[in-house]
């Protein structure tokens, strides 16, 4: 594939120094609906049992279909991040996978539910890779965990909006289709829409405008598109080799398996537990299996991003470290959702998890970014995004074959993944404090 120079910005002129806050807030309505299109499956999960009598494990490979395909796909989302236009990765993804939500509702048989799901995964797997690298483009170390924690509070929004707006909608018109197909024509909408204020920044922008602080006092003017200075893209092989000898990367990648494999238990069968164990409607399931939890995760990741670029400031790990403080304050809180059995007191402790996880999910990228020179942030996104999400896969469809085969209840299996979450706090504990402070160094001196 050949190498694509970065696109002349499409507004006259360079961008304000405020537009690097305009894009946060561009691609926050993107990611808005790269998550409500994912997520509102599981609202309906419980109609499509029902109207097509699929099992909890056939519902499982209907919900993990997505999960496989985005995993399978990403290091190559990332390799293509690294070496073409970010914007138009974004913003034809968007166009596709809206179209592929649009289809959804079209569907009947489980075969046909798999394999649109699978599609989706494909079209959605590139959104990340290139947007996490964009933004890291636009802001320096000074704001960019803020950055992406405000980016982040997206994924929060679009969980809430695509599960309980599918629930409602699906109550209310009598049909689960309606949901996606709203969802579909929408996001076609937006992606027409901001083609025409999203602008591309030149590669390792943001590094060269601290340098040249540092060395001048003053920041340059923006980078252009024709600027030589810009890195080249590296071969996956290359980028492995280096990735091994990163042990604070290898092991960042790691915690994402784990916390992402417990976030989706929670986030894939939260809402049949609540209406099957609790008797809450369609809708009223849907909202409070999201509601609570990723409205919690919102402040959490705000504060998370905010402490973190604090932290930055005095530790070199500082990013690390702050991830570790979520995941400790969330192991219990996850083990008390499954265990209690009343409805009010699991709402507070998924109320707490969501803090929790906010503060972990915050900096999910920001730290990986630290250790990794910025010319790998999107590969490292990519194959990071392809761990983490295997793990995902595996653990919801592990969670529909335990409740089907091995007589456990859903409350259980949520119960259980606690264990996760104190490995993923002792695995972030030892990247921080031990092996990110070296390996931060090299990634800038190179």
């Amino acid at each position: 594939m050949s190498h694509e120079p970065p696109a002349v910005p499409s507004l006259a002129g360079p961008p304000r120094p405020s537009y690097k806050w305009w894009v946060v807030g561009m691609l926050w309505f993107i990611c808005f609906f790269n998550y409500a299109d994912r997520m509102a499956i599981n609202a309906v999960g419980t109609v499509l049992q029902s109207e097509y009598h699929f099992s909890d494990e056939q519902l499982g490979y209907i919900i993990s279909a997505f999960m496989g395909v985005y995993a399978l796909s990403s290091p190559f989302a990332g390799q293509v991040g690294d070496r073409v236009r970010r914007k138009s990765l974004i913003l034809g993804g968007l166009v596709v996978w809206s179209a592929v939500t649009w289809a959804t509702g079209f569907c009947r048989r489980l075969v046909e539910f798999v394999v649109v799901r699978a599609t989706e995964g494909l079209g959605e797997t590139f959104y990340f890779p290139a947007t996490m690298s964009l933004i890291s483009d636009y802001h320096t170390n000074r704001t960019r965990s803020l950055a992406m924690g405000l980016h982040q509070t997206s994924v929060y929004a679009g969980t809430i909006g695509g599960t309980t707006l599918a629930g409602f909608l699906a109550a209310y018109f009598g049909q689960w289709q309606i949901p996606f197909k709203v969802f579909g024509v929408a996001g076609i909408v937006l992606g027409i829409v901001l083609a025409i204020f999203l602008r591309e920044p030149a590669r390792n922008e943001a590094e060269r405008r601290e340098a040249a602080e540092r060395g001048s006092g003053s920041p340059p003017a923006p980078a252009h598109a024709d600027e030589t200075a810009e890195p080249a893209a590296i071969p996956l092989r290359q980028f492995l080799g280096e990735l091994l000898a990163t042990p604070s990367a290898v092991l960042l990648i790691l915690a994402f398996f784990g916390a992402n494999s417990v976030a989706f238990v929670f986030l894939s069968w939260m809402p049949k537990y609540l209406h099957d164990m609790f008797h809450m409607d369609l809708g009223t399931a849907a909202f409070s299996a999201t509601f609570y939890l990723q409205v919690a995760s919102i402040v959490g990741s705000i504060l998370g991003g905010a402490l973190a670029d604090r932290a930055r400031v005095f530790f070199a790990g500082g990013r690390i470290l702050s991830q570790s403080l979520g995941a400790v304050l969330g192991i219990p809180f996850i083990y008390l959702s499954g265990a209690t059995m009343q409805a009010v007191p699991l709402l507070v402790f998924l109320t707490c998890f969501g803090l929790a996880k906010g503060i972990y999910d915050a900096n999910i990228w920001a730290s990986m970014y630290d250790v990794v020179h910025p010319s790998r942030r999107a590969t490292m996104l990519g194959l990071a995004n392809m761990i983490g999400w295997f793990g995902a896969c595996v653990a919801t469809s592990a969670t529909g074959l335990a409740t089907t085969r091995f007589d456990l209840t859903l409350g259980q299996v949520m119960s259980a993944t606690a264990a996760i979450y104190a490995v993923v706090a002792v695995v972030l504990i030892i990247a921080g404090g031990v092996y990110a402070p070296r390996d931060i160094r090299r990634a800038q001196a190179s």
